[in-house]
C-alpha cells in the first residue's frame, strides 16, 4: 500500500508542479528524478508477495531442483495448474536461488496412450496429458537446461507393455535452446534412434569438479546400460562427478527393485543397474530415483535413502522421492507441489537436501507448512 501511495505521488509530482522561480533546469531535474522512482518502484509493487522464500545457506552455491513423478498432476484437468506452479516458482527463483537444473524423475504422464480418458484413473485422454506436462516444462524452456527421465507409465499402452513412448514426439532436443550448450551425449532408444530417453548432460559449477548427469530410461535395456558404461568412462568424463537419474531403483525402504511385474523386456532394475554400471563405475557418486508410491499415512515411506560404496570403496548416495500420494489419496491433487531443492555448497563436496512446496508457500494461511523438516526430509549429502 505504501508502494502504491509514493507512485501516486511520482505521477501526480510530475504531471502537476508548476513553474517556480528556480531555473528551468532544475525543473527538468525534478520530473527526471519523478520518472526514475516510478520506474524503480514498478517492479516492487507487482512484485508477488511469497510468505515464504527458499534462500541459499550460502550465496556461492548452486541450485539443483527435483521434480517428483508429475503423472498425477497431468490426468486430472484440475491437477494441471500445480504442475505449472511448480514450474513457474522454478522459473522465477532460478536466479536468486543459482538454479542451475531441474531434474524429472518420470512418470511424466499417467497413461502413454490412451484414446479416450481411463474410466477410473484420470480424466484426460494420453495426449491432453502430454500436452499439459510439455505446457507445464515449457516455462523452462530457454532459461534453464532441465533434465527428464522416462517412467513406466510413459511407455506402452498404459503403463510399460512395450517400449513405445510418445516422449521424444513432445520433448526434442531443438525445444529447449538450453540444451545446446550442456546435452553432449545421447543414447538410442530400442528402435535405435537417437532420442532424450538416454541422454547425458555437463554442468560446471563453481569450485566443483564438472557434473555429468545421465538420464536412463525406465528399466533400461542392455545396450542403454553399456552405452552409459562408455560414456562415464571416457576420458572426457570420467573425473567427472557422475548424477544418475532414473526412474526406478529403490524401494520405501530402501531397498534396490530386483524385479518388477511389467511386460517390458529385456529389463534392468534396480540391484541390475548397481551391479552393472554403479558398483563398476569410479565416477558415479549420486543416484536420483522416483517411482515408488503408496497410500499411507506415514509419510516418510514415500521417500528412502541409502549410501553404499562402490568397487574403489567411494560413497555412491542414492536417493528415491515420490510424492505423487502425499496428499494420501492415489486419486487426490498429485503430490502438494513439493519439490527437493539440493542445494551444491561451494566447499565442492556437501549437498544440502530440503523439501518444499510451493503451492503452501503461497498463503499466509498455509506457509507454515511449506516445508518438511523431517530428518527424511531434510538432510547433507557428502561426496568426498
Amino acid at each position: 500500500m505504501m508502494k502504491t501511495v509514493i507512485r501516486k505521488t511520482l505521477i501526480d509530482n510530475y504531471f502537476n508542479s508548476k513553474p517556480t522561480s528556480c531555473s528551468r533546469r532544475h525543473s527538468y531535474i525534478q520530473r527526471w528524478l519523478c520518472w526514475i522512482g516510478f520506474f524503480l518502484l514498478t517492479p516492487l509493487m507487482y512484485a508477488q508477495h511469497y510468505p515464504v522464500r527458499p534462500a541459499l545457506k550460502d550465496p556461492a552455491s548452486h541450485t539443483m531442483v527435483l521434480i517428483p513423478d508429475v503423472q498425477s498432476y497431468v490426468k486430472f484437468d484440475a491437477n494441471q495448474p500445480l504442475l505449472d506452479l511448480q514450474t513457474a516458482w522454478i522459473a522465477n527463483n532460478r536466479q536468486s536461488l543459482r538454479v542451475f537444473t531441474a531434474l524429472c524423475t518420470g512418470d511424466l504422464v499417467e497413461q502413454n496412450n490412451r484414446l479416450l480418458p481411463h474410466p477410473e484413473n484420470g480424466n484426460q485422454t494420453s495426449k491432453e496429458q502430454w500436452e499439459a506436462v510439455s505446457k507445464a516444462f515449457g516455462r523452462l524452456d530457454g532459461k534453464i537446461p532441465y533434465v527428464l527421465c522416462t517412467g513406466n507409465h510413459d511407455y506402452g499402452y498404459e503403463r510399460a507393455e512395450n517400449r513405445s513412448t510418445q516422449f521424444p514426439d513432445y520433448f526434442p532436443y531443438e525445444r529447449n535452446s538450453c540444451w545446446r550448450n550442456t546435452l553432449v551425449a545421447t543414447g538410442c532408444n530400442e528402435q535405435g534412434i537417437p532420442t532424450l530417453e538416454n541422454a547425458a548432460f555437463e554442468f560446471q559449477l563453481t569450485g566443483r569438479p564438472k557434473l555429468l548427469i545421465v538420464s536412463l530410461e525406465f528399466a533400461p535395456r542392455d545396450e542403454a546400460i553399456e552405452w552409459a558404461q562408455k560414456l562415464i568412462s571416457n576420458d572426457s568424463y570420467k573425473n567427472h562427478i557422475v548424477i544418475l537419474l532414473t526412474h526406478s531403483y529403490l524401494t520405501a525402504r530402501a531397498e534396490r527393485y530386483k524385479s518388477e511385474n511389467y511386460d517390458i523386456q529385456p529389463a534392468n532394475y534396480g540391484q541390475a543397474i548397481w551391479d552393472k554400471l554403479i558398483y563398476p563405475a569410479s565416477n558415479i557418486r549420486l543416484v536420483l530415483c522416483g517411482h515408488e508410491c503408496d497410500i499411507v499415512s506415514d509419510y516418510s515411506k514415500q521417500v528412502s535413502f541409502r549410501m553404499d560404496s562402490n568397487h574403489e570403496g567411494k560413497t555412491v548416495a542414492q536417493m528415491m522421492f515420490n510424492a505423487q500420494t502425499a496428499d494420501g489419496q492415489w486419486s487426490g491433487n498429485g503430490g502438494d507441489c513439493w519439490l527437493r531443492l539440493l542445494e551444491f555448497l561451494p566447499d565442492g563436496k556437501t549437498i544440502y537436501v530440503r523439501t518444499f512446496s510451493p503451492l503452501f508457500a503461497l498463503s499466509p494461511t498455509t506457509c507454515q507448512q511449506a516445508w518438511r523438516r523431517d530428518s527424511c526430509d531434510e538432510f547433507k549429502i557428502t561426496i568426498d
